[in-house]
């Protein structure tokens, strides 16, 4: 993936922390890319009652080559601009894995 090298990602207590900018309703989910210092995901969840959250880390999660429950929603619960901890791995780890998609 183009960009990786941009995104705010920063290690944090046996975890990494990850920008990310959501675009809920779209027609598919999906790793986007990046946008500025955050990565990109678009889900077809609705943003209502954690939906898109949910989905988003999960997409995270399948991306990262992660378990869903290393994925946890830290910042932004209802703001476009969302920061996730992925769980048991380092920031480095996870620019590498996005960096080879």
């Amino acid at each position: 993936m183009n960009g990786v090298d941009r995104l705010s990602i920063r290690d944090m207590g046996g975890g990494a922390v990850l920008a990310v900018k959501v675009v809920p309703g779209a027609t598919r989910d999906r790793v986007a890319g990046v946008l500025g210092d955050c990565l990109k995901i678009t889900t077809s969840a609705a943003a209502e009652k954690g939906k898109a959250n949910a989905a988003v880390a999960d997409i995270l999660a399948e991306a990262l080559e992660v378990d869903s429950r290393s994925v946890e929603l830290i910042a932004g619960r209802v703001n476009p601009r969302k920061e996730f901890r992925i769980g048991g791995v380092s920031a480095e780890a996870v620019r590498r894995r996005l960096a080879d998609r």
